[in-house]
């Protein structure tokens, strides 16, 4: 893994990942190794078995969708937190205690 000293460090938006995962497997199929693979990415054959781990399964699509999701998710706990914050104040204003 000689090369693995020269591989700059990159980060790759999920997907990159998914698409490059993708291209990985029908590249696999066509008879390259995964070393080839690996080289012609940029990327180290450990990385490539984490990628595949984590989004082998996924498509760009579903992985969209899971951002907005978390946007959304995001949005909806800060709404929640004003408005508790919202009613301690007023739990505090009845007992008189401001």
């Amino acid at each position: 893994m000689e090369d693995h000293d020269n591989m700059k460090s990159k980060r790759h938006a999920p997907e990159q990942v998914i698409r490059k995962v993708a291209e990985s497997d029908e590249i696999l199929s066509k008879g390259a190794t995964a070393s080839e693979v690996d080289r012609s990415f940029g990327i180290t054959e450990t990385t490539w078995h984490r990628w595949k781990n984590t989004y082998g399964d996924i498509k760009v699509t579903e992985s969209k969708r899971v951002k907005e999701l978390e946007a959304e998710n995001e949005r909806l706990k800060k709404i929640v937190a004003d408005q508790a914050f919202d009613v301690d104040m007023l739990k505090e204003i009845a007992s008189g205690h401001f």
